[in-house]
Order: C-alpha cells, then sequence, then structure tokens
C-alpha cells in the first residue's frame, strides 16, 4: 500500500477506538469519558500528533538523547502508553502501585519499539520492513544509531527491555503475556 493509503488506514483506526470505547456496554458512563479523554491526549498535541511535529522539525537537526526520546515518548509511546493503562484500567482490582509499575513497563516498551525500529531502517530487508532501508539516514532523521551508533543503540535497545521485564517483576505470571510482547517488539524483523 503506498503512504497515502496507510494514512486514511491509521485515521479510520483512530476514529474506530473512540467509537468502541464510546459504545462500549460494559463500562459506565464514568469509565467512558476518562478512557475517552486518555485516548484523545494519547492521540492529539500532547501525544502522537505531538511527537509527529517534533519529529517534522527535527529533520537534519542533532537531537542529544534526552530530546530524542521526549520526541519518541510522544510520537510512539504515548499510544503504547495509553493503551497499557487503557487495559489496567477495566481492572477494579489494579492499584496505583501496579498501574505505575505498567506505565513504567509501557515507557520502556514505546521507546525500546523505536530503537528496533531505527535499527530496522539501517539493518533490515526493504521488502520486508515496508520502506527503503536506509530511508531515515537519507531524510537526515534524528535517530537512536545517528546519536548513539549501531552498538550503543543495541545496548540501550536491551537496556529498555530489561527495564520493561523488571517493572512487570511483581506481577508474576499472569504478566507473560506483556512480558512476550516486549520480547517480540526487539526481536521482530518489521
Amino acid at each position: 500500500f503506498d503512504e497515502a493509503s496507510a494514512i486514511l488506514a491509521g485515521d479510520a483506526l483512530q476514529a474506530l477506538a473512540f467509537s468502541l470505547l464510546a459504545n462500549a456496554p460494559e463500562l459506565t458512563d464514568t469509565q467512558r469519558i476518562a478512557m475517552i479523554t486518555k485516548l484523545a491526549q494519547a492521540s492529539g498535541h500532547a501525544g502522537m500528533v505531538g511527537g509527529q511535529a517534533i519529529d517534522l522539525e527535527s529533520v537534519g537537526i542533532q537531537l542529544n538523547l534526552d530530546q530524542l526520546e521526549t520526541m519518541h515518548r510522544h510520537k510512539t509511546g504515548a499510544l503504547i502508553e495509553a493503551s497499557v493503562d487503557l487495559g489496567a484500567s477495566t481492572s477494579a482490582t489494579v492499584s496505583q502501585e501496579q498501574r505505575d509499575a505498567l506505565a513504567n513497563y509501557a515507557r520502556a516498551l514505546g521507546l525500546a519499539f523505536q530503537v528496533q525500529d531505527d535499527l530496522l531502517d539501517i539493518e533490515g530487508d526493504t521488502a520486508i520492513i515496508g520502506k527503503r532501508q536506509g530511508s531515515d539516514a537519507a531524510k537526515a532523521k534524528p535517530t537512536y544509531p545517528a546519536l548513539l551508533g549501531l552498538d550503543g543503540a543495541r545496548e540501550h535497545l536491551a537496556a529498555l527491555l530489561s527495564q520493561a521485564h523488571r517493572a512487570l517483576d511483581s506481577f508474576g505470571a499472569e504478566a507473560e503475556p506483556l512480558r512476550a510482547m516486549a520480547d517480540y517488539v526487539v526481536s521482530r524483523n518489521h
């Protein structure tokens, strides 16, 4: 598919997410409003859209690690964090301590996703990743490998995976799907 089709699909899926939340019969009105608000914040200027704006403004500019991570916490991480939090908010038994642990997990997962994406841009197969290998460098986009080098980016990725796993230590076996998701994010080839 082309880029325009991908953007349209993303727009349609985002609208569908809001519709599903607005019409979820198992949620109370208070839960619905809180969840829709959370998703709107993660999607809009304080989240994904804001991160994308930073990304567009940063082309050709060397960011430091804090700036790069701020961009990706918004661009990629905000929706991942919201997804984990929305899932947790459906349980009446999740404590604030558990929600904090899940937030730490999601924060690390969102950054890990982006580090792996940046590595795949350099090392991935164009036919598999869906974009031309090296396209980020060709566009002078700020990336983890550009800032940290390939080995440094791989080390950062491993540290983020470890951080995600540690955040789930208090959950035991019930968090295995979340651990598997983190493992998948860092080992994926697309």
